[in-house]
């Protein structure tokens, strides 16, 4: 059943349904591959898969356009899968149950998808239509996006040819994004020297930060609950004695922690517990403006005897340790150049770990942050390991494809284009590290509420943007 039949464009809306019937959850990329081979196939176009299931389609100039310098037209394979806790779905086998709401396409129960599978209905629209004009174009259908650009770090860029690209990974028809962040992970291991200890427990918990992404939400002010954790326990080691049994915050590298959990033991948990109250309060009146729903949860626990440690070193760490925005743009106004965020703190047996999310969009400046952070640590007995390293697209000031786009957008729409970089990662800055020279921007349709069940489509964004992007095809000449 055709559920998208009615809606303009036809044919781009027609494969956005066929591939949304095709499961692709990130990992699970043989069956999408398979379609777009298939989809070579019938319409005799030269392509190539890898064994990272990318997949690289050719499609020849049209008439007129046989000496105009070649484009990639470029897009991922793979979706974020999350659901409702009463879907029934299972992302391995079924495909997304989507459908038509207003101006929306919308999914019953889980993501939808279009990030970024409206990019390949896009493309695959364009490589089938005969009538376009544009030069040769180069079809890049990558995998495994959302888990680490895995599909374009494994690409053999020796197979393409053009010097610009358009990344089809945008989610702001109004936005055309000119430069990302790279980054990697920053990972300290500190061995830790337990003995036993008779005494009280207090569990303090903090809750009610707003927490966020670690790059594009990173200059909102937004507070960290492990600094924060660090902050409350280098000024009460000054007014009680405690050990500290463990601390535990965050989940993930590239979030911002919003919950902190440290558990203490000590001899006076009344008067920790005042103390502890009494800072806590200090705390609110300061970051309220920002951190509104911050509190802190205090629970006295049993007396008995406890496996804890000495507190000094993960004290001072927690206390100095930088974090958050390390230096703003000179370039491009208003944009993060570099940050760090502790993104987890886990506490285990016989250590604790600090993962760390390190960004910057020029590579020499996450290079330096990598070797600050080194030169932080590496004084105290700790492991450190850095990995997960992924390159920045840096800022290209006589990109002839981004005024192109602007030309055409303002011509088109009547007011100019949004120019915007990201403190974010993009599949660009992996293209832009391996093919020298490459002019690249990055833009879309309106999709909102991306890898969020609420994950809804802008059927008119998409007619809009399709247009405009066929004819910044028809002007490359």
């Amino acid at each position: 059943m055709h559920k998208l039949n009615r809606l303009q464009p036809e044919r781009v809306f027609y494969y956005f349904e066929q591939i949304s019937n095709i499961p692709r959850g990130s990992e699970n990329m043989k069956g999408i591959a398979d379609y777009c081979v298939k989809f070579a196939k019938k319409y005799s176009l030269k392509y190539h898969c890898d064994e990272a299931n990318n997949i690289i389609i050719y499609k020849g100039a049209s008439y007129g356009y046989e000496h105009s310098e070649p484009i990639i037209l470029q897009g991922h394979l793979d979706i974020v899968c999350q659901k409702t806790e009463d879907s029934k779905i299972d992302f391995i086998k079924d495909g997304i149950d989507i459908y038509a709401d207003g101006d929306f396409i919308k999914a019953k129960n889980t993501t939808l998808g279009a990030d970024n599978g409206i990019a390949v209905a896009m493309i695959l629209a364009i490589l089938e239509n005969k009538s376009l004009s544009h030069p040769a174009i180069e079809a890049v259908f990558t995998t495994d996006e959302e888990i680490g650009m895995i599909g374009a770090k494994r690409l053999d860029m020796g197979l393409l040819s053009a010097k610009k690209m358009i990344n089809l990974d945008s989610e702001e028809d109004d936005t055309i994004i000119v430069s990302c962040a790279g980054g990697s992970d920053f990972l300290v291991t500190l061995p830790i020297n337990r003995k036993a200890k008779y005494g009280t427990e207090v569990i303090i918990t903090l809750k009610g930060l707003k927490g966020g992404h670690s790059g594009v939400e990173i200059d909102k002010n937004r507070i960290n609950a492990n600094i924060l954790a660090g902050r409350f326990l280098n000024h009460i080691k000054n007014e009680c004695d405690f050990d500290i049994i463990g601390i535990d915050g965050g989940n993930k590298v590239n979030a911002i922690a919003n919950l902190c959990c440290i558990k203490i033991c000590c001899d006076d948990e009344k008067s920790f517990v005042s103390r502890a109250q009494e800072y806590f309060s200090v705390i609110k009146d300061e970051i309220i403006s920002s951190e509104e729903d911050f509190y802190s949860e205090i629970v006295v626990g049993q007396a008995k005897e406890y496996e804890v440690f000495e507190k000094d070193y993960i004290t001072h760490i927690l206390c100095c340790t930088p974090d958050g925005v390390i230096k703003m743009s000179n370039e491009i106004e208003g944009l993060v150049e570099t940050s760090l965020n502790l993104g987890i703190l886990k506490t285990e047996k016989i250590n604790i770990t600090l993962q760390y999310a390190l960004r910057s969009n020029k590579q020499s400046a996450l290079n330096f942050l990598e070797e600050k952070m080194t030169a932080f640590f590496e004084l105290i007995p700790c492991h450190i390991k850095t990995f997960g390293h992924y390159p920045p697209w840096e800022f290209k000031s006589d990109s002839s494809l981004q005024q192109l786009y602007k030309n055409v957008y303002a011509e088109h729409f009547g007011f100019d284009v949004k120019t915007q970089a990201l403190h974010a990662g993009l599949e660009c800055g992996v293209f832009a590290h391996k093919i020298k020279d490459l002019d690249c921007i990055a833009v879309g349709p309106n999709i909102h509420d991306v890898h969020t069940v609420n994950e809804k489509l802008s059927i008119s964004s998409v007619k809009n943007f399709y247009k405009l992007l066929i004819k910044v095809l028809e002007k490359s000449i």
